[in-house]
């Protein structure tokens, strides 16, 4: 698998670089933007770390010239910028994910693989702008989702939290990941925020539908994918 990774502080590119090259990926390291996009534009890469403040340009900038350029190459964001409305824009962009530094090496690299998988599993994008499983369909350039042709009104942390859901749809998500990535706080076993939101959203999705999509795991967390039977309590 060969990565790029775009990366301005040396050590942290060097961190990375060296963890995946043991992990047998090749990787392509720039330390500005403008390479990065240079890079991008002239290789082919099974996925591309960006982070977002670079110099010469940043990373949502490469990652919006690059989608209309024609490429196509999966992207992750890897920043300190953790603010929801950073991590919905990425989104809104086509990023497959967006981690929060600091951050483990393990994760990082779990996370790469999770979306190598999909890739080598084709999941299912209509287009760059738009996910759908089954009958249900989130719109990044339109802020709109839909089920069966029908409008489904959201909140922003509903939409960044169906999102999600469906970017790594058939994965089981932790409350804990849930909570980093959509609430961007420390989970709390006593809170019931997330069960609650999660509530809100399968009503909105799944009510008055056969096939149900949003299913809970008992002890694990939760998943968006179509299957015959499972637990939605």
């Amino acid at each position: 698998m060969r990565l790029l990774l775009v990366e301005d502080q040396s050590m942290a590119a060097d961190y990375i670089a060296k963890g995946m090259k043991e992990n047998d990926f090749v990787v392509d390291v720039a330390n500005n933007g403008v390479d990065g996009l240079h890079f991008l534009l002239t290789n082919d890469y099974d996925l591309a770390i960006l982070d977002v403040m670079l110099p010469g340009m940043n990373g949502w900038k490469i990652l919006e010239l690059a989608r209309q350029a024609g490429k196509a190459t999966p992207v992750m964001f890897l920043t300190a910028r953790d603010e929801v409305e950073d991590r919905v824009r990425g989104l809104e962009l086509g990023a497959e994910d967006y981690l929060i530094k600091p951050f483990s090496f393990s994760e990082l690299l779990a996370r790469v693989r999770v979306i190598m998988r999909r890739q080598a599993a084709h999941a299912p994008v209509v287009e760059e702008s738009v996910l759908q499983i089954s009958t249900l369909q989130l719109d990044f350039l339109k802020h709109r989702v839909s089920r069966a042709g029908k409008r489904i009104e959201l909140t922003q942390k509903e939409f960044l939290l169906l999102s999600l859901l469906m970017r790594r749809s058939g994965e089981v998500l932790s409350r804990t990941v849930l909570a980093e990535q959509v609430w961007d706080m420390n989970f709390d076993p006593e809170t019931n925020v997330i069960d609650v939101a999660i509530r809100r959203l399968r009503n909105k999705i799944d009510d008055g539908y056969d096939m149900k999509l949003l299913h809970t795991i008992r002890g694990a967390g939760y998943v968006l994918e179509e299957r015959d039977n499972a637990d939605t309590a």
